[in-house]
Order: structure tokens, then sequence, then C-alpha cells
């Protein structure tokens, strides 16, 4: 019977070894699974890096780091995560990284030259580093404890673009050969990643490039004093349809344009470009009350672009005789109302003049009104990504809008516009545009304008 033991527990085993084997590529799976879902969550890279390391720390590793290549070849620590967060204050190792030159030491180096994965057992002492790089990586080694080290490359596209860190301590279990292949593939989706986050920011700084590009200047001389802002969406990387402007008549009296063209693409950009200069053009040839060129601006959407709606305000502010007030006579399609604010802060919504938005209704009637503008008050317009947040009613934005103003009435227009910005613009999920009108006191002299992108 006992010689027929050891036959008997060899299935036993060979089964139990099958179990491991399946159990570990599970475990590699999902761990892989983890990591894509960790990088497709966020075109931000800082933010996918630190979900990616959170992920990997503690499953995979003690502690994780991926050091990035910008375009101009400087090498930064993008992001560390220990499994320990009292062993690191934010950004603490983080930063850029000394020049990585050609004979460099450091493993991290060896990397972006293109070998790897590697798998490093030695840890010299850091005041024994070859050169600065290779000093700040044995530190990093040092501080966060180090017992086996895995440094892949993060390749994509026959490009190296940086390198990803794994660590164990040596009172955990050791890193081996057998970890190089799922470091390579973790490097690889990194890399993926990195490069889309790249590529999608370049897009959308180009198209925020050409939306400012578009956004006219604003006439520099005259007696009104006038400052315009536009800022894309800050939660949202998105470019839009907003826009100002604002030009002087032959009359003298001063056009000023707000709108909004549906959509949050370069494509809505390149028509709000179309539209503005359909305005300008329809506003110049035809001395008209507001109303009637916002019609002949529908009539010609309708043929020109069928299927485009937009929001629009055409406002002229003019002064009909040197002993009379300055007066605004304005027009709005589907357009978040006017704001006027006094030089005390008494503060109203021009509501007069409304109609639905352009591209809907080319026949529909558009109504204008005209308002009488007190010495020293601010006339606003602006886009409603300035008052708009999700979850909540527009009513309470204009109030906030309301509020804000009239606590900026005696600031000057530019730390108006500013202060405006910072205040109500910072948590929008939408592109912001925004154009001011200071009316002058009696007997002022002239002033300029200024129109910034932010």
């Amino acid at each position: 019977m006992d010689s027929k033991s050891p036959g008997h527990d060899q299935p036993t085993e060979d089964i139990h070894e099958v179990d491991r084997a399946v159990q570990n590529a599970l475990d590699r799976l999902m761990l892989l699974t983890n990591a894509s879902e960790a990088l497709a969550g966020t075109l931000d890279i800082d933010e996918g890096l630190r979900r990616l390391c959170r992920t990997l720390v503690p499953g995979l590793a003690d502690w994780c780091a991926v050091e990035l290549l910008d375009e101009h070849g400087r090498l930064r620590r993008q992001v560390v995560e220990h499994r320990d967060p009292d062993l690191l204050s934010p950004g603490l190792y983080e930063g850029e990284l000394p020049p990585v030159s050609e004979n460099s030491a450091a493993a991290v180096a060896r990397a972006l030259r293109g070998a790897g994965p590697l798998l490093v057992t030695a840890f010299p002492a850091p005041d024994s580093a070859a050169d600065p790089l290779h000093a700040r990586e044995l530190e990093l080694f040092d501080h966060l404890g180090a017992g086996t080290v895995v440094i892949a490359p993060l390749r994509a596209r026959r490009q190296v673009l940086g390198a990803l860190t794994l660590a164990r301590t040596a009172s955990t279990g050791a890193l081996d050969e057998d970890s190089l292949p799922l470091a390579e593939d973790l490097a690889h989706r990194v890399a993926l990643a990195v490069e889309n986050a790249r590529l999608h920011s370049e897009v959308q700084h180009t198209g925020e490039r050409i939306q400012r590009s578009l956004l006219p200047d604003l006439p520099t001389h005259g007696p009104l004093e006038m400052a315009a802002r536009y800022q894309p969406a800050l939660a949202v990387s998105q470019v839009g349809g907003d826009w100002y402007d604002a030009f002087l008549l032959p009359g003298g009296a001063m056009a000023f344009i707000i709108g909004d063209v549906a959509g949050h693409d370069l494509q809505a950009t390149v028509t709000m470009s179309h539209m503005r200069n359909m305005l300008r053009g329809i506003a110049c040839d035809r001395k008209e009350p507001p109303g009637k060129i916002l019609g002949r601006l529908d009539a010609a959407i309708n043929i020109l672009y069928p299927h485009q709606t937009l929001t629009c305000i055409y406002a002229l502010v003019e002064k009909p005789g040197p002993h009379q007030q300055w007066r605004v006579h304005y027009a709005v399609a589907g357009h978040p109302a006017p704001l006027l604010i006094t030089a005390k802060g008494d503060t109203r919504f021009l509501t007069d003049g409304r109609s639905i938005l352009l591209g809907v209704e080319p026949t529909e009637l558009r109504p204008d009104a005209t308002e009488v503008l007190p010495w020293d008050s601010t006339l606003l317009f602006y886009t409603d990504g300035l008052i708009e947040r999700r979850n909540e009613s527009l009513d309470r934005g204009g109030a906030r809008l309301r509020q804000h103003a009239a606590a900026l009435a005696q600031e000057p227009l530019e730390s108006f516009c500013d202060e405006l910005l910072a205040g109500l613009a910072q948590a929008s999920n939408d592109d912001v545009a925004l154009i001011a009108v200071r009316i002058p006191p009696p007997h002022a002299s002239p002033v300029s304008a200024t129109a910034t992108a932010d």
C-alpha cells in the first residue's frame, strides 16, 4: 500500500499545478482588463496614469511610476503611487528629471534607448550614481524601497514615449523573469493610451486656435469702452460655436452681436464663422431695425444651412443726440437675455424683443425693443455656458450672474469680465463667450477696447 502512495499523489499534484496556472492566467487577464479600463476612462494623461498605477498597486507591485518624454525629449516623472500613502507627499517624487544622456547608467535610460523590459535586482547607494539621472533613480529606489524592479519602455508606432516602473520591496514576493511579458503588455497599453491622449489634445488645441482666430478684434476707438472674452469648455475638452462681434456702422451706431451655433465640434466652429460673416454683411448692407436683420439672417440660413440652428442677439448701441442718453435697440432670437448693471449695482435682464431661435421657422416675425442706458452702466451679452449648469434651473444660474455682476459694478471693465469668468465659468461644461460695453458719463473721452480668448 505504501509503495503505491506516491503514484496516487502524482495526479493530485498535477491538478494543483494546472489549477495554479489557470488561476495565474485569469489573474493576469483581470489585471490587464482593469488596467485598460483605467486608461480608457479619461483622455487626461495625468488622471489616466494615476488610475493605472492605483490599479497595479498593490496587486502587482508595491509601488509604481511612469516617466514620459515630451516633444522636446525632456523626461518627466509623471506619476508615482505607493501602497503606503504615508510614504508619499503629493508630487514629492514627480516632476522633470535630469537630461537623458546617451551613456547614462540609469535603468530608465536603458529602457528609453530601446532595451527592455528590464529586471533590476541590484541597487547601489545613491551617492555612487554615475550621472544625475542615475542619482535620481537610485534615490527613488532607496526612499521607496526596492527588492526587485521591472522597467518596461512605452512603445507606440515605433516610438518610445517613456517607461513604466514596477517595484516590489524586499519584504514581499520578488518580481522575476516571468513578470517581464506582463510588464511589456501593460507598457504597450499605456503607450497607446498616452499617444491617443496626445493626439486628442493636439486636435483639441488646433480647434481652439481656429476658433480664437475667427473671433474679431474689437473697435479700438470711440466713446464706448468694451471688452470681450472667450473661454473653451473646462470640464469637457470641446470646441463649440459661441462667438461675439462688435463693429461701427456708417450711421454711427455700434453693433454688438453674441451668438451660439448648435454643436460642440470643429464643424460648429466653422459654421459659426459663416454665420458671423453673413450677419456682418446683412447688417452693413441693410440699415434696418435689429428684428429685421435677424429675420434676413434666418431666411439666409434656411437657404444655405437648412438644418442648422443657432441663438443670437443683434443690438445697436447709439446716442441719438448730443444731449440725449445712450440707448440700445436690440432683438433676441432664443438667446439668454442681456443684463444691464447700473453703477450702483442694480441689475435687470432686458427681456423684451424676444423670438424663437434661428433656423426653425424662417417666416417667424422678429420683434425688437429699445432701452435707455444710464450713465456709467454696463451692458453684458453672454452665451449660456456662463449660467447653465447640470441639474440646475436657468433661473438659478441667472440669479448667480446678477449677484456677481452687481458686486463688480464699480470694477474696471477688464476686471469685470475676468472676475465674471473666474466666478462663473470654471464649473461650466460648455464654452463661454461674453462681450460687455460700459456706457460713458457725459463728456467722457474716447476709450479703447480689448478682447481675449482665455
